[in-house]
């Protein structure tokens, strides 16, 4: 078979299951080491084994594009397109993270948008680390949940470009995918009530958590801006008053000046008659 996809694969996204890693790096991947000792006439049972190999995850790395054997074992399931049931065990399987995360990988290059959905999330709540080699040669951490967001969010991981997949609300829309529940609600109910527990049982300590609150913080500073807005509106209420009353003080003036003008004219009238 070498290098060429089985006879029986089914196309995947409209083309050859093997296409979905760019041609470079799948010719990366046919000149490794790893592929032509491990890889070769491996079968999906036998792939089982591989996987359970695995140490770390990753794509290409170096100046020379190696591959690492978590992307040569995801090309390899691309060739031999293991059936549906085999990758939903890897996905299931909690013994061994790193076949969950290979099982969660191509579930994400090859699946219908409701699977992805349907058997990656659940693998949010998983936060076991994981050692991943980056594109310079060198290993961090990662974690499982941050791993799997990747997948569902970004457009590409470990230099493959991932499939558009629909977006979860016009799933929900359809009535083919449930409203997504937080995993953080129950220990956020959880840790309400525990919180109502203690401030029953220990009420002095009830003013030093709000004291020490970020969201009193939050609202009493509101609270401060909204006075500080109250006083300048009245201030300016103020100066609008002094203001109308200044101009009611001129025109008095100015009415009272114009009355003293008026009869002194009349008295000069008067002594011309005279």
């Amino acid at each position: 078979m070498a290098n060429r996809t089985v006879k029986d694969a089914k196309s995947i996204h409209g083309t050859n299951p093997q296409y979905l890693i760019e041609k470079i790096i799948r010719t990366r991947i046919y000149d490794s080491k790893y592929w032509k000792e491990e890889c070769f006439a491996l079968s999906a049972e036998l792939l089982v084994d591989k996987a359970m190999e695995l140490r770390f995850i990753g794509g290409v790395y170096g100046g020379n594009i190696k591959s690492t054997p978590f992307l040569c074992l995801t090309l390899k399931m691309l060739q031999i397109q293991p059936e549906k049931d085999i990758i939903i065990e890897f996905i299931r399987n909690e013994e061994y993270k790193y076949v969950r995360a290979l099982g969660a990988f191509y579930m994400r290059l090859v699946g219908s948008s409701l699977d992805i959905y349907k058997y990656l999330e659940p693998l949010l709540a998983d936060w076991r680390k994981l050692r991943r080699q980056k594109r310079d040669g060198q290993f961090d951490i990662i974690h499982m949940d941050e791993f799997v967001d990747e997948l569902l969010r970004e457009e590409r991981t470990f230099d493959v470009i991932l499939p558009r997949i629909q977006k979860r609300y016009v799933l929900e829309e359809n009535n083919e995918l449930e409203a997504k529940v937080s995993a953080l609600d129950d220990d956020f109910e959880e840790g309400m009530e525990t919180s109502d527990e203690e401030e029953e049982s220990q009420p002095a300590d009830k003013s030093l958590i709000r004291e020490r609150s970020p969201l009193r913080e939050v609202k009493e500073k509101d609270r401060h801006r909204g006075r500080d807005r109250e006083r300048g509106k009245e201030r300016h209420r103020d100066r609008d008053r002094e203001r109308v009353k200044e101009r009611h003080g001129d025109r008095d003036r100015e009415r009272r000046k114009e009355r003293h003008r008026d009869r002194d004219r009349e008295r000069g009238k008067e002594r011309n008659r005279y």
